[in-house]
C-alpha cells in the first residue's frame, strides 16, 4: 500500500526577520564611505557611522544585545578609517553610543513617544555625545592630557558634532523609513 501524500502547506517567509541586517549593512557602508571622505572643517567632522546606526536603532528598535552588537561592529569598522591617535578607542565609544541610543529609544517607546518626530534628533545627538565623550576621555588618558583640556576643549567639539549628527539622523530618518517599508507599499509602521 502506498502512503497518502500529506497536503502541501505554504508558509510565507518572515521578511522582518532579517530586513534589519540588510538595512544595517547598507547604512554602515554609506556611513563608512562618508566617514572616510568627509573633510575636517574647523576640527569638526560628522560621525556618519553613529548617525547611520542611530537611524537603524530608531527604525528597528532592537533588543539591547543586538544594539550592543551593532555598536561593536560600528567600532570595528571605524578603526581602519580613524584619523585618531588611538583608533581602538572606537570600540568602547561605539558600544557606549549604540547602547545609549537603544536605551533612549526604549525609554521613548515606554513613554509612548517612540514615534515622536524629534526622537531621531535626540537619539542621534545623545549617542554621538556619549560616544564622543567616551572616545575623547580615552584619548585624554592615552595622551596624558589635563582634565581641563577634555572638559573645555574636547567636549565642546563633541557637542557640536552631536548636534550635526542629530540633524543628520533627523534628516535621513524619514527617507530611510520609507525605504525600509517600501515592500509593504510604503506604509510607515
Amino acid at each position: 500500500m502506498q502512503e497518502p501524500v500529506p497536503p502541501l502547506t505554504h508558509v510565507e517567509a518572515n521578511q522582518e526577520g532579517y530586513r534589519w541586517v540588510a538595512i544595517t549593512a547598507m547604512l554602515f557602508a554609506i556611513g563608512i564611505i562618508l566617514h572616510t571622505v568627509s573633510p575636517n572643517v574647523g576640527g569638526v567632522t560628522p560621525n556618519w557611522t553613529i548617525a547611520m546606526y542611530a537611524i537603524v536603532i530608531n527604525l528597528t528598535r532592537p533588543p539591547l544585545k543586538r544594539a550592543i552588537g551593532i555598536g561593536f561592529v560600528a567600532g570595528l569598522t571605524l578603526i581602519p578609517s580613524s584619523k585618531s591617535a588611538f583608533p581602538l578607542g572606537n570600540i568602547a565609544s561605539e558600544l557606549s553610543g549604540a547602547t545609549t541610543c537603544c536605551l533612549l529609544v526604549k525609554a521613548f517607546v515606554a513613554c509612548h513617544m517612540g514615534d515622536w518626530r524629534v526622537t531621531p534628533f535626540i537619539t542621534g545627538f545623545a549617542s554621538t555625545f556619549v560616544s564622543g565623550g567616551v572616545f575623547t576621555f580615552i584619548l585624554k588618558l592615552v595622551l596624558g592630557l589635563p582634565l581641563k583640556v577634555w572638559i573645555f576643549a574636547m567636549l565642546p567639539v563633541v557637542a557640536v558634532v552631536g548636534v550635526l549628527n542629530g540633524l543628520i539622523t533627523f534628516g535621513l530618518f524619514r527617507p530611510v523609513k520609507k525605504l525600509f517599508y517600501a515592500q509593504e507599499g510604503g506604509e510607515d509602521k
